[in-house]
């Protein structure tokens, strides 16, 4: 039976953007593997490939009109908001681009690792020559709250340097190149001796403020907080509080609560704090990583595999 793909949004009008890029990627690849690219009301559509965010709506009437659909492509790693429509369709596969943003998203959390221990946030603002301080990461104790693909590749990155490094996860299987893994619920019992906290975890409903007023309190006054993974995971008053009463020395964060963070938040106004608009992995740095997975499991569906044997795949009952 020939393979019939939905690829969403269908783009009518094209605009010059990457994402145009990734449609053109994926119909091309498709239609070289002998799949037909339908439209979404076709009625005997067998697989879905989403190529930028859109409503989930979509992708849940889709389904509800190609009721052989057994395997849908989504375009970000964070899937949150189309897991109700994954759980309302058991029977159908869902892969995401987890693990393919990485390197991008890792790099941003270093960079802004290093612009905390440097002092940036004071030193930009400065008007004066100042006083000498900061830190580096040699001899730090660094840990990584969140054991996928970008957790991986912060322990590659951090382990440039002679640090110690702790990772937090959900299971206690060892991470490569971590010096020690450890449980969620062992969590605060490393913060105390953490120089540098690093978020890399899913949004899920068991991570939602998992770092509050009491992991504030936990953590030594001289350290850094970066956060790369949702914005829920922190609860942002405690994060405010935590940087007014100095119980933390910063806070690097490319993700909020609310996001985006509102003109006039407390946040804008901390000195020891850097705040980037969600731009750790930006469009045009990981369409071309979407195309390589989109193009991946297209080939491996052509060669016959299982939508379950698929990169990305989504555990909807963990939420990732």
């Amino acid at each position: 039976m020939t393979q019939k793909i939905v690829v969403l949004p269908v783009q009518d009008d094209r605009d010059n953007t990457p994402y145009e890029h990734a449609h053109e990627t994926t119909v091309t690849t498709a239609r070289g593997h002998g799949f037909d690219i339908v439209d979404p009301d076709d009625g005997e559509a067998t697989a879905i490939i989403v190529v930028r965010m859109i409503d989930s709506a979509i992708i849940e009437d889709t389904l509800a009109a190609n009721p052989k659909i057994s395997w849908v492509q989504l375009p970000y790693a964070g899937v949150e908001t189309f897991l109700p429509v994954a759980r309302k369709y058991p029977h159908v596969t869902f892969t995401s681009a987890k693990g393919t943003y990485a390197p991008p998203v890792a790099e941003h959390a270093l960079a802004l690792t290093l612009a905390l221990l440097r002092h940036l946030p004071e030193r930009i603002r400065a008007t004066s020559w100042g006083a000498t301080f900061g830190s580096t990461l040699d001899g730090a104790n660094v840990v990584i709250i969140g054991g996928g693909g970008i957790g991986e590749e912060l322990v590659r990155l951090f382990s440039t340097w002679d640090t110690t490094i702790t990772v937090v996860r959900r299971k206690s299987d060892p991470l490569d190149g971590a010096d020690q893994t450890v449980t969620s619920e062992e969590l605060n019992d490393v913060l105390p001796s953490a120089d540098v906290v690093v978020i890399a975890a899913a949004a899920t409903p068991e991570t939602q403020h998992m770092f509050g007023r009491e992991q504030f309190e936990l953590m030594d006054d001289q350290a850094v907080l970066v956060n790369i993974a949702r914005g829920s995971l922190v609860d942002t008053d405690a994060l405010v509080t935590a940087l007014a009463e100095r119980k933390i020395r910063s806070a690097g964060l490319d993700v909020t609560d609310p996001e985006p963070l509102p003109d006039g938040h407390p946040l804008w106004e901390e000195p020891n704090c850097i705040i980037t608009p969600h731009t750790a992995d930006t469009p045009e740095m990981v369409i071309p990583l979407l195309d390589k997975r989109i193009v991946r499991n297209l080939e491996a569906l052509a060669a016959g595999k299982t939508p379950d044997t698929l990169e990305g795949l989504v555990d909807v009952d963990a939420g990732y």
